[in-house]
């Protein structure tokens, strides 16, 4: 294979050759009714600027491990690697571009920290990934959503450049001349949980029923035979909040619930009160029944 400055000298550029063709489609009659194209996604680059706010968005740390679905010319991984130490891969179908890419991480040194693939991104394996980046079109997006809720782990962060999945609300949003979104993949949390509070006088029971919609979150407590709202519900990947207003002794007392979520367990700490007189106890909840949500 040609190296670049090869390929260049050559006069050869996949890119300028497709874009060219496409000039020469749309200046001939009837062309819109008889083009064919090769690839469900035209290859247009992203900014620079759009590239940093995307990965300052997605908060790419040098831990982190960068998939780039519809790579181009390898922009994105090849800018997480020299700016921030990650490492990644590029998924591409135009092989042109592939080399290009090559070609570019080789020439920026960071060929030992990324690659590319020529593969398909509905059948790529995703699950290796921290970050997700792309900059493909609404159609696409859609396509991959169930699979990037089913197959990432909570936490992993989703950064799309322009277009969004849908119903599937932002977790953030940022303009830096175009829209970039980022979504945290959450946990599947929804069900029925028993749940049991640590607490220096014995252990305390409470059942708590939740409904999910992506990363919104709502339910109910029981115990001591009532039915209660839980208060200030939320999901962030992995991570679950909930505040229990228990008043079992006789006095409402706030129970403020942090913890992780980890298949069919959680776990983590609770404050009861404020100020004087606060106290740290441990809880962990088993499920007893899941809805499915998605």
């Amino acid at each position: 294979m040609m190296g670049l400055a090869r390929r260049r000298a050559a006069g050869f550029c996949g890119p300028c050759i497709r874009a060219a063709l496409l000039g020469l489609l749309l200046a001939t009659p009837f062309a819109g009714a008889q083009a064919q194209f090769k690839y469900d996604v035209p290859y247009v680059p992203t900014p620079p600027v759009v590239v940093e706010e995307m990965l300052r968005l997605a908060a790419v740390r040098a831990d982190d491990f960068v998939l780039d679905l519809g790579s181009g010319d390898g922009r994105v991984v090849i800018a997480a690697a020299t700016k921030l130490g990650a490492s990644g891969i590029g998924v591409e179908l135009d092989a042109d571009l592939i080399l290009e890419s090559e070609d570019n991480a080789a020439l920026a040194g960071v060929g030992d920290r990324v690659s590319f693939r020529r593969e398909d991104l509905f059948k790529f394996d995703l699950a290796r990934a921290t970050v997700i980046t792309l900059y493909l079109v609404p159609t696409i997006n859609m396509k991959l959503r169930p699979r990037l809720l089913n197959e990432l782990k909570p936490g992993t962060r989703i950064v799309s450049h322009d277009f969004d999945f849908g119903d599937w609300k932002p977790d953030a949003r940022s303009t830096v001349r175009k829209n970039v979104f980022l979504w945290i993949v959450p946990a599947k949390i929804a069900g029925r949980w028993r749940v049991e509070l640590e607490r220096t006088e014995g252990i305390r029971s409470y059942e708590v029923e939740l409904t999910q919609n992506y990363q919104e979150i709502d339910g109910l407590v029981r115990y001591g035979g009532k039915v209660v709202a839980l208060w200030n519900p939320g999901l962030r990947g992995d991570a679950v909040r909930f505040t229990v207003v228990d008043d079992s002794a006789g006095v409402d007392t706030n129970l403020y619930f942090e913890g992780r979520v980890d298949g069919g367990r959680m776990e983590g700490g609770v404050l009861r009160g404020v100020g004087v007189g606060q106290q740290q106890m441990r809880w962990q909840a088993t499920r007893v029944d899941a809805e499915g949500k998605k």
